[in-house]
């Protein structure tokens, strides 16, 4: 009988115990338990300690803080019809898990998958030389579209970025060719303008040496100076032409 007397004593209390401990949940500061009670959504509870009624209510762990999501390489036919391989990175966060939960299965498959089509769709949209030099815009047009998608999930994108944009073999030359010759149009333009503004400035000098005769003689001895200096066997007088008018007119 004693035997008998504490087990009837003990056996309630250890069964109290053990949903004592079946009950109790710990959730850190980054963490947040979505309660259902018999399968309808209760609320979002924690962090801290809180208790779960045992075969009556559960409780699905959501992870608060930022994740990073490798989007893999995507094959994409741009605007141009030039085929690349493109891959990115996706950062966001869950900031109402109670959506996250009855809204979607599992949401960080959904998102990555939602992912991989928009980068798809978005690059696609616009041509090579735009997706080489306007990276930024891409990365704010895919992280607009996410984050518009995601917000019936309690999803926040905070940010895309584009890691690398492959190009075939044939298609790398094809791009460096262009670019050299458009550094050879660049220097051609340069050149035919420094000889327009040349052309430009002896015309203007032209002009004033004509009003003024002195200027023109000026030049003349000038001249002459600068070829003595020269070591030259060879020494050539320019003579003006004004000399050779007035000497046709004499004869």
């Amino acid at each position: 009988m004693p035997n008998l007397e504490f087990v009837a004593y003990v056996l309630p209390i250890l069964v109290v115990i053990a949903l004592v401990a079946l009950s109790i949940r710990i959730l850190r500061e980054y963490e947040r338990g979505v309660v259902f009670t018999l399968g309808r959504l209760q609320g979002v509870k924690g962090p801290g300690l809180i208790f779960v009624i045992p075969a009556v209510q559960q409780m699905v762990r959501v992870d608060l803080r930022t994740r990073v999501l490798d989007v893999p390489p995507q094959d994409v036919i741009s605007r141009d019809n030039v085929s690349v391989r493109v891959n990115a990175v996706v950062y966001f966060r869950v900031i109402e898990p109670e959506k996250a939960i009855v809204q979607v299965e599992a949401y960080n498959d959904a998102t990555s998958q939602l992912a991989q089509t928009t980068l798809r769709s978005v690059v696609g949209q616009h041509e090579l030389d735009q997706m080489l030099a306007e990276r930024d815009r891409l990365n704010a047009d895919v992280q607009r579209i996410l984050d518009e998608q995601t917000d019936a999930w309690g999803i926040k994108v905070t940010n895309v970025e584009l890691k690398h944009i492959d190009l075939d073999e044939k298609m790398v030359r094809a791009i460096a060719r262009q670019a050299e010759a458009e550094r050879l149009r660049r220097a051609k333009v340069i050149d035919a303008e420094g000889e327009l503004q040349a052309a430009q400035k002896l015309v203007e000098a032209g002009a004033i040496m004509a009003r003024s005769p002195e200027s023109m003689q000026l030049r003349y001895l000038g001249t002459l100076a600068n070829i003595a200096g020269e070591k030259s066997s060879t020494i050539v007088f320019p003579l003006p032409i004004d000399l050779l008018g007035a000497l046709r007119g004499k004869g």
